[in-house]
């Protein structure tokens, strides 16, 4: 096979021939030695906090080991943050909320800031503000589409919030369109690549953080016990996974995370198994934690009274023939229980089998930086991607297991929608509802 050769000047008057691969060799190992370079300052320059604590602390914890000053450590900020979980459920679904959207921020910010050393290295333009953009944007469009889905109703009667409505996704479309410009002209010809795989960064973080925090509020207004259960089971499962490896862990899980083993994985799902269904049978004992969350027109107002559904309910239930002696042992033939605990075990295997995946994943891309942590906020922990790398996973989960197994259509939310037609449609199926009624004989029966 021929080779493609040129010639390169040396600066003192000769001439160096060179074969194309072994030019493209030079310039490979180039690429090679600048990607280790601002990796390693990149390594140096983000804020990396597990290790990270207070004087106080450091005089109080001066004659433990670091194994153990660790553990007291991550002990006590893992009951401060389980305080304030606590605190935040008893403050509602807006504090929830606002918490979702300020960790949603806070966790895009940590995993941008690492896209902006590069950028910083290289010197390319507008990645940061760019990044921020695309935040906004997304935020428009997901949050826009809640509101239009829990509070069509009230919107449609707002004149001025009617075209907003009705041009939604369009208008969402318009600014994705504006940012998308707005990166084309502001390209550099000799970074293309590294400009792309920024782009490519930015929408990768927006589809981790934006998308799960949208799914997040979305459970909450299926009501708050789709919240609470879920993020305490990952809860759980982390803290119990920390303390049965801290212990008896021996034998390695995954070579991302070195400190995960085996004993750790399992004693933390067979805890996160029994902690969701102790946690179920009491949390759907509560009305207030079990109604979604829907806007009431004679009230003027969001609200949470409701009749708790079937779910929410005692039912008595055979237990299969396996189970039916240890049953027995308790001096019954059958179990009472919440049809929702039953959900509940597909969520809780979830949380202890996948939900893990996330934090395995969340480590590999910290390994690919040469980093520790995302960040420092939370002394023993991190960041607070650190802390919610599961949490994204087990929300999308949540999710999809509500619209496919839970979820029907209420009145309420097909009212939402009819107020988005136009008035001709909406006579369209007044009558055609008011017709099939009347041939049903449920309308003259009311009569």
């Amino acid at each position: 096979m021929s080779e493609v050769r040129h010639r390169r000047g040396d600066g003192d008057g000769t001439e160096k021939v060179e074969t194309a691969g072994e030019s493209d060799h030079v310039d490979s190992e180039e690429e090679k030695a600048l990607e280790e370079k601002y990796v390693d300052e990149l390594a140096k320059s983000l804020p990396q906090g597990t290790d990270k604590t207070t004087e106080i602390f450091d005089s109080a914890l001066s004659g433990l080991s670091t194994r153990w000053r660790n553990w007291v450590i991550r002990g006590i900020f893992t009951w401060l943050m389980i305080g304030g979980f606590c605190l935040l459920i008893y403050g509602g679904p807006l504090a929830l909320m606002i918490t979702v959207l300020c960790v949603q921020v806070k966790c895009f910010e940590e995993i941008i800031n690492i896209g902006h050393a590069v950028y910083r290295v290289h010197g390319l333009p507008w990645f940061r503000s760019l990044s921020w953009y695309f935040l906004l944007s997304s935020n428009y469009f997901f949050y826009g589409e809640s509101l239009i889905d829990y509070f069509g109703v009230v919107i449609n009667r707002t004149d001025y919030l009617h075209f907003l409505v009705t041009y939604h996704r369009f208008i969402s479309f318009c600014l994705y369109c504006v940012g998308f410009v707005w990166f084309v002209l502001s390209l550099v010809k000799r970074y293309y690549m590294r400009q792309f795989s920024l782009f490519a960064w930015t929408h990768v973080a927006l589809l981790i953080v934006v998308t799960q925090s949208y799914l997040i509020i979305q459970n909450i207004f299926e009501g708050l016990i789709w919240f609470i259960v879920p993020v305490s089971m990952i809860i759980c499962n982390d803290v119990m996974a920390y303390i049965f490896g801290f212990f008896f862990g021996k034998t390695p899980l995954i070579k991302l995370s070195p400190k995960k083993t085996w004993e750790g994985f399992i004693g933390g799902g067979v805890s996160t198994v029994a902690f969701g269904l102790l946690l179920s049978y009491l949390i759907s004992q509560y009305p207030y934690l079990v109604c979604p969350i829907e806007y009431s027109e004679s009230l003027g107002r969001m609200t949470m009274d409701c009749e708790p559904s079937s779910l929410f309910r005692l039912h008595e239930y055979t237990p299969p023939d396996c189970l039916l002696p240890l049953v027995r042992l308790l001096g019954h033939d059958t179990i009472t229980m919440y049809p929702f605990m039953i959900h509940s075990l597909s969520l809780s295997i979830f949380s202890s089998v996948i939900g893990p995946f996330g934090g395995f994943f969340a480590s590999g891309f910290k390994r690919a930086f040469k980093i520790k942590d995302f960040g420092d906020v939370i002394p023993g922990h991190g960041g607070i991607m650190d802390r919610f790398d599961c949490q994204f996973l087990m929300a999308t989960f949540v999710n999809v297991y509500i619209t496919s197994f839970i979820r029907t259509a209420t009145p309420q939310k097909l009212l939402q929608q009819v107020y988005n037609m136009k008035p001709e449609q909406q006579l369209q199926l007044f009558y055609a509802l008011k017709e099939s009624l009347e041939h049903r004989n449920i309308l003259n029966a009311i009569h």
